[in-house]
């Protein structure tokens, strides 16, 4: 008689093909043929001698699109939560003061990790679309004195790209670590790391890079490593915990690298291969292309009698455009049309910005002219035939 109870399930012995779709939402991106093949390569060890040198082409390639010299440069085994846990994990201890930019979502994720590993958190809150100026941060550091400020280079939920220039040396002048999240911008808009004074900048594979989900870059500067690495206490996350992960990257020093965990070898191959297609590709030239396709996006969508929801020109993220819902049409009708006739996924808001916007993400190799012309064509399909109030 069988000892088993739970039988083989009948879904399992389907064969699944995914479906081919256009993926201009806020992420993830599709992945080329040449990514794709990358990470169809044969598994090796996580600690053979060839997946080390992979793990130190990802680093020079992750320097590379943060425009920094930082020697504690790694890619996190996770998505883009993961790589902000490891910041706020490694540089926070308990009691200790962390101040969050809030506009939009991801200032509000930032603040309750923060908050669950017992600090005292405190946040600036500017509404959706919107950013905060130079002066409104320095009251704000002045005022709740942190040892952490975290902001939102590309915020996402919004489409807005905030300013940088200047942050990092209000932050030092108040000796609080300089955090910005730039999942969605990396690659698509200027970043400069060192010469912006920031202390941890971390972002995600699956974004302008083009790879599958699953691995996130992330840097510390040498003032955040005096932080990181001087701490009374153990970080909450073993996983996360920096001193064996810059251990596991060779970046302690130590002349042996200890086991920590498996790392997703498939995935390393993916994420190094699309680091080697924006180093090819140049990232000035990266830059230059999605600013100019989004402003060719953003001209064709207000010839349609569209609104955009950031009104400042100088701050919309060039990588994720985010457009009014149209007046008297339910958004969810919109989406759903455009995925089910034309095959390709745009998504509403997210956070603050739920049921007010329509967003849409052109990024890597979907940042082209001929995306754009996909999108206004779907859009005014759909605007022709889903159900319009009267009201």
């Amino acid at each position: 008689m069988s000892s088993i109870t739970v039988q083989p399930p009948k879904c399992l012995q389907k064969t699944f093909v995914a479906p081919r779709r256009h993926m201009f939402g806020p992420g993830p991106s599709n992945v080329p043929p040449r990514i794709l093949a990358a990470g169809a390569e044969p598994i090796i060890g996580h600690m053979h001698p060839e997946m080390l040198e992979i793990m130190s082409d990802i680093k020079s390639g992750i320097q590379y699109a943060f425009q920094t010299q930082n020697n504690m440069t790694i890619a996190v085994s996770g998505t883009g939560h993961t790589a902000m846990e490891c910041a706020i994990f490694n540089a926070v201890e308990p009691g200790e003061g962390v101040l969050t930019a809030v506009n939009g979502i991801w200032g509000e994720r930032a603040a309750e990790m923060a908050e669950r590993i017992g600090a005292r958190v405190n946040s600036i809150v500017t509404t959706a679309g919107g950013y905060f100026t130079s002066e409104e941060i320095d009251r704000a550091l002045a005022k709740h004195k942190p040892v952490l400020f975290f902001l939102t280079h590309g915020e996402s939920s919004t489409g807005v790209v905030h300013p940088l220039d200047g942050i990092g040396d209000i932050c030092h002048k108040h000796n609080c670590l300089f955090l910005v999240d730039c999942v969605a911008s990396m690659g698509g808009a200027p970043l400069h790391m060192d010469k912006q004074g920031i202390d941890i900048l971390y972002s995600g594979s699956q974004k302008v890079l083009n790879a599958p989900p699953g691995t996130a870059p992330i840097s510390f500067s040498e003032r955040a490593c005096q932080k990181v690495f001087n701490r009374k206490t153990k970080p909450v996350s073993f996983f996360l915990d920096m001193t064996w992960l810059a251990n596991y990257w060779g970046c302690d020093g130590k002349p042996a690298r200890i086991y920590h965990h498996t790392a997703p070898v498939s995935a390393f191959y993916s994420l190094r291969e699309s680091l080697a297609i924006l180093a090819e590709q140049g990232l000035e030239n990266s830059w230059r292309r999605h600013k100019e396709v989004a402003e060719y996006f953003h001209e064709g969508l207000e010839n349609m009698g569209l609104k955009l929801f950031v009104k400042d020109k100088n701050a919309r993220l060039p990588t994720v455009t985010t457009i009014v819902a149209p007046p008297g049409y339910d958004w969810k009708e919109i989406t759903s049309y455009i995925m089910k006739n034309h095959n390709l996924e745009i998504s509403g808001g997210l956070g603050p910005s739920v049921g007010q916007v329509l967003r849409v993400g052109l990024m890597g190799g979907n940042s082209s002219k001929a995306s754009v012309d996909m999108v206004l064509e779907a859009l005014r399909d759909a605007l022709r035939y889903c159900h319009k109030s009267k009201v």
